[in-house]
């Protein structure tokens, strides 16, 4: 059922204006939809549960300027009320390239204390894109470097073609990371080892990535030049059949947890799963095992 789903895929694309109550576009909104700098795509029409960010502004390699993370943060707001999304995937339009950090040309104009301002910007959209309460996938098929990095170590998973280049490289432009990067690195890769790829800004492929634990999977490129995007969407169609509430649970249990000793995480956990027991989900799970059939969870 869910491979007919993603043959579906692209039936509708939004932007991240609203819909109208047609469900289509306005005529007046499809040259302007074409210019935007982050898309918001909903795969096919049968609420197959799997949404994707597509980075779109390939004159700038997706680089994180103000109109990019305006809409970026618009987004955001759009998906974070959806209860009909599952799973959520970033992902470039931009070929050989996932996102390439800083926009340092648009910086270069800033005064100290605007930098200041907007860099504290970009820290909070990272905070949103990991608070977002359904899973998130970020597909690396090219450059993911700096605050690109940063945006995919948001993400609760990672996915990255073999050639893909990944690094925070702040110090040879002489910043350091600042919109997540070096407080999220340490707690995925562990301190040493994220100390050395900060200290030297050095780049590593997606292969290296997985062995360091940055990524969960790291797969030899196509022809077509996704195969990061096409293993994203194979592991999204492992999560949207699970029970919405539980995986949503799981995520702030383990975040939350994580952050904390193990005897507070454990009470973090017990009130995550005493949120989960009256649901509707739940019952239906217990009863689908007594009658050796799949569930069918509606998230409620």
């Amino acid at each position: 059922m869910l491979r007919l789903c993603r043959a579906a895929v692209c039936l509708r694309t939004l932007s991240a204006a609203c819909l109208g109550t047609s469900g289509k576009l306005p005529r007046r909104l499809m040259s302007t939809e074409r210019k935007k700098q982050i898309l918001l795509k909903v795969h096919g029409e049968a609420n197959c549960g799997i949404a994707e960010i597509q980075m779109n502004r390939p004159h700038a390699k997706n680089s994180l300027g103000k109109v990019f993370v305006d809409e970026m943060y618009e987004t955001l707001d759009i998906l974070r009320y959806d209860e009909s999304v599952r799973v959520v995937i970033i992902k470039s339009n931009v070929k050989g390239v996932f996102c390439a950090g800083a926009d340092l040309k648009e910086r270069a104009q800033m005064t100290d204390s605007e930098v200041d301002h907007f860099v504290q910007r970009l820290r909070s959209l990272m905070d949103g894109i990991a608070s977002l309460p359904m899973p998130t996938i970020a597909a690396v098929e090219g450059y993911a470097l700096g605050g690109g990095l940063e945006l995919a170590l948001a993400c609760d998973l990672r996915v990255a073609a073999s050639s893909a280049k990944m690094g925070l490289i702040e110090t040879t432009r002489g910043l350091f990371p600042g919109a997540g990067g070096s407080q999220r690195l340490p707690r995925c890769i562990g301190t040493g080892r994220a100390k050395e790829l900060i200290f030297t800004g050095r780049q590593i492929d997606g292969q290296e990535a997985y062995s360091f634990g940055l990524v969960n999977h790291a797969v030899p490129q196509n022809d077509e030049g996704d195969a990061a995007y096409q293993r994203a969407v194979a592991l999204a169609e492992e999560i949207v059949p699970q029970a919405p509430i539980a995986v949503k649970m799981s995520k702030v249990a383990i975040n939350r947890g994580t952050e904390v000793d193990i005897a507070s995480g454990m009470a973090i956990e017990r009130m995550c799963y005493s949120l989960n027991i009256p649901t509707k989900d739940r019952r239906e799970g217990m009863a689908a095992f007594i009658e050796k059939r799949p569930p069918k969870f509606i998230g409620k």
